[in-house]
């Protein structure tokens, strides 16, 4: 019997082990998502302003169709 439990102490410890792997990945990959929502976030705003910054020098120019 005793056998039988260090056989599933080992495989509750691996386990373990590759939950505890499992965490690290997941915390690398939120932090990237992160990242990356941030640089889109950043990136939106530019061009949101760069569009305003087209609309008026079209306006300015008689560009635009009325």
């Amino acid at each position: 019997m005793a056998d039988v439990d260090n056989l599933v102490l080992e495989h509750l410890r691996h386990i373990r082990g590759a939950v505890d792997g499992l965490r690290d990945d997941m915390r690398e990959v939120k932090q990237r998502i992160g990242n990356l929502e941030s640089q889109y976030a950043s990136l939106s705003n530019r061009l949101d302003r760069m569009d305003l910054r087209i609309e008026r020098i079209e306006h300015r120019l008689d560009l635009t169709e009325a």
